[in-house]
C-alpha cells in the first residue's frame, strides 16, 4: 500500500463513521464553543488503524489527543472531523481532513465531505482534484470582484471586535462573505474555484494542513499575514491565508489596515 492509498482508504472509513452517526450524535464541551463527539473519537480511530497498520515508521499528529512525534521523516497531521459543532447539531457542513508532511513540507492532502460525498485530494506535483476530476482556482482578479469565506477562532467572545473588524473591510469590499463553520472545507473550496479567498486567525495544524497542499497544487497561495510561506509544522494555521493567488496581496493589505486601526484604538 502506498501512502496516497492508505490516505484515500483513511479518509473513506472515517467518512463512513460520520455518515453513520449523523443526527444521532451527543457532545462533550472541552471549552467554550469547542466540541467533541463519539464521532470525532471513532473516525481518528479508524484513520490511525489504518496509518498505523501501513506505516508504522511514520509520526502523526491529531486533533483529539493523539501524538507520536519521532523525528520520522513522514508526519500525517489529522482532524477526524473538522466542522464538529455543525455536525452536534445537524448542520451539514463538516468533513475530515488529513494531510502528510515529508520532512515539513506537504507531500499529500485529502478533504473528504460525507454529505456531499466530494473526495478533494492534492499529491506534490500532481495537482488538486474533486472525485477524480482536476480543479483549479478562480481566474477573479480583484476583491471587488470575490466572494471570501472566514471562520472566527475560539476567542471569538474575548476578541470579537477585533474579528469583526477585518470581517467588515471586507463585506463592504467583496461580493460578499461566507462563514461555514470547517476552515479545512474552505480551503477545499477556495482550491476548487467556489471561493476566490479565505482568512482566519488562530487555526491549528490538523485544521489547514490538507488544505494548504490543495489550494497550492489547484495553483493558489497560502501564507500567513505577513505575506510569508509557512515553514513551522507546529505553527501552521496560526495566520491563515489562502486565495487563488491573484488577490492575495490586495487581501494582505486589508488585514494590515484592520490590524493597523484596532493597535491605534487599544493605545
Amino acid at each position: 500500500m502506498t501512502r496516497r492509498q492508505a490516505l484515500l482508504l483513511a479518509l473513506r472509513r472515517a467518512g463512513r463513521v460520520l455518515q453513520r452517526r449523523f443526527g444521532h450524535v451527543t457532545y462533550r464541551q472541552k471549552r467554550r464553543a469547542d466540541l467533541v463527539t463519539a464521532a470525532d473519537l471513532e473516525s481518528q480511530k479508524e484513520i490511525l488503524a489504518v496509518i498505523r497498520r501501513a506505516f508504522p515508521e511514520d509520526d502523526y499528529r491529531a486533533e483529539e489527543d493523539a501524538v507520536r512525534q519521532t523525528g520520522a521523516e513522514h508526519q500525517w497531521i489529522i482532524d477526524p472531523l473538522d466542522g464538529t459543532t455543525n455536525y452536534a447539531h445537524g448542520y451539514p457542513a463538516s468533513c475530515v481532513s488529513i494531510g502528510m508532511l515529508r520532512r515539513g513540507r506537504p507531500l499529500l492532502g485529502g478533504v473528504y465531505d460525507p454529505s456531499r460525498d466530494e473526495l478533494f485530494l492534492a499529491e506534490k506535483g500532481r495537482g488538486t482534484t474533486l472525485n477524480g476530476r482536476k480543479v483549479r482556482v478562480t481566474a477573479t482578479r480583484r476583491v471587488a470582484d470575490s466572494l471570501l469565506v472566514t471562520g472566527f477562532p475560539y476567542d471569538r467572545a474575548e476578541r470579537a471586535d477585533f474579528y469583526l473588524a477585518a470581517f467588515k473591510r471586507f463585506m463592504v469590499k467583496c461580493h460578499d462573505v461566507r462563514r461555514s463553520g470547517s476552515a479545512a472545507l474552505d480551503m477545499a473550496w477556495v482550491a476548487a474555484g467556489r471561493a476566490d479567498g479565505f482568512w482566519e486567525y488562530g487555526l491549528s495544524p490538523w485544521d489547514v494542513a490538507a488544505g494548504w497542499l490543495l489550494v497550492g497544487e489547484a495553483g493558489g497561495k497560502v501564507t500567513n499575514f505577513s505575506g510569508r510561506p509557512w515553514t513551522d509544522p507546529a505553527r501552521l494555521g496560526a495566520q491563515t491565508l489562502a486565495t487563488n493567488g491573484l488577490v492575495h496581496r490586495e487581501m494582505l493589505r486589508v488585514i494590515a489596515r484592520t490590524d493597523r486601526a484596532i493597535s491605534r484604538e487599544n493605545s
